[in-house]
């Protein structure tokens, strides 16, 4: 069996640490080293070869954006696929931009992960489904899919209320507003919170006494 050989690059030992847990349950992944800047990559790659770098943008010394510039120069055959937070269309555009082949956002589901690898891996771009709707053009119309009580339930969501908060104040189960939840990210085709507080925001139902952006 043919291993892809993968290095992660991020400044929160947690979070490389559980991402190469994850990737090292399958038999085809080889996680061959966890770095923690930008720098330490592009030395790493001097002398040792990656198929897929898994590449944060926010690092000190040199950040993603600069990193995947300066990996490419050396080695273009090398795939970047930027795993971030961040799911602004700026952010976005600008990694593409910058020679990444995918951008995934870190709330996405493990297993989301290793299809962004076999993907990047074919020669394809692979984005996250909130990634794509960020980049794709607003559907005015979308806000009439949820019902009334979906509205009210990402009204108080894009408030930065936890389910059990959005429970307590519609005065139903945590499990519901899970349901809501889910039905509403499946409906918008938003993978994050962030995300649904920006579509709350574009479309006005952050507007109102007492609500600011």
């Amino acid at each position: 069996m043919t291993q892809t050989r993968v290095v992660i690059v991020d400044d929160h030992p947690m979070v490389a640490e559980g991402i190469q847990s994850i990737l090292e349950s399958y038999d085809d992944i080889n996680v061959t080293a966890t770095l923690s800047n930008g720098r330490e990559v592009v030395d790493h790659l001097k002398a040792h070869t990656a198929d897929v770098v898994l590449m944060d943008l926010n690092m000190p010394d040199i950040g993603g954006l600069a990193a995947t510039e300066m990996v490419l120069e050396t080695r273009p055959e090398t795939r970047i696929l930027i795993l971030s937070m961040h799911d602004s269309p700026e952010y976005i555009s600008t990694a593409l931009q910058h020679g990444a082949r995918g951008y995934v956002l870190k709330d996405v589901p493990t297993e989301e992960i290793k299809t962004a690898i076999d993907t990047v891996m074919t020669g394809e771009r692979y984005l996250c489904t909130g990634a794509k709707y960020s980049l794709e053009p607003q559907n005015d119309d979308a806000k009439d899919q949820l019902t009334s009580r979906e509205q009210t339930v990402l009204l108080q969501l894009a408030q930065g209320k936890s389910n059990k908060e959005v429970a307590s104040e519609l005065n139903i189960s945590v499990r519901t507003v899970e349901t809501h939840r889910k039905n509403i990210k499946s409906k918008l085709g938003i993978s994050s919170t962030a995300g649904l507080t920006r579509y709350a925001m574009e479309h006005g139902l952050l507007q109102g006494p007492g609500i600011g952006y």
